[in-house]
């Protein structure tokens, strides 16, 4: 007799059974397998579908893109802002966790600073592609915010900065361009 999840719950709840709480909640063995959980640690944050990580971040940008090519704005911004808020958390995490590492471990701040600073880096592209679908949508006024952020996190002397000042240019927010003599070395 087939008996409906509700009650088998119930039923393995009756019971006490760790092993009857885990069929009942349909998990696999392995997962209340200690011995079987420490030999291949689970890395879901890792993975690129629903981490919390810079490839999440990027597939929600090329969401994003596509979402604007078709002419779906409306969620090409919903997928920008998640990025954009993704990012912002990720580049405080790793700048905490390297504060609590500095002087105990080298190895490990420079890791979380070098992942900080892709963090940021994708956060600048997103606010780049952001911007640029407000211009696309005629409200350059929403535009200049996030341009004058990508300008004061990445600098003009990066690539990204250079974009958002050359954008702030052409619309006329200021009127001075920007000549540097191209990419310089961070």
């Amino acid at each position: 007799m087939r008996r409906p999840f509700a009650a088998l719950r119930t039923a393995a709840l009756a019971s006490g059974s760790a092993l009857s709480l885990v069929m009942a909640a349909g998990l696999p063995l392995a997962v209340a397998n200690p011995a079987v959980a420490q030999a291949q640690p689970v890395r879901t944050l890792d993975s690129s579908v629903g981490g919390f990580n810079l490839a999440s971040v990027n597939a929600l940008l090329a969401k994003g893109d596509a979402a604007a090519a078709s002419g779906n704005f409306t969620q090409a911004r919903k997928d920008y802002d998640e990025a954009r808020e993704a990012c912002r958390r990720l580049i405080g995490f790793y700048r905490d966790l390297s504060g609590a590492f500095r002087g105990l471990d080298a190895r490990i701040p420079r890791e979380l600073d070098q992942k900080g600073r892709e963090a940021l880096e994708a956060q600048a592209q997103a606010s780049l592609r952001l911007a640029a679908l407000f211009r696309r949508q005629n409200q350059p006024e929403v535009a200049v915010p996030l341009l004058v952020e990508v300008v004061k996190i990445m600098t003009p002397a990066r690539e990204e900065g250079r974009k958002a000042y050359q954008s702030l240019v052409e619309l006329g927010f200021v009127t001075t361009p920007y000549t540097a003599a191209g990419p310089t070395l961070n």
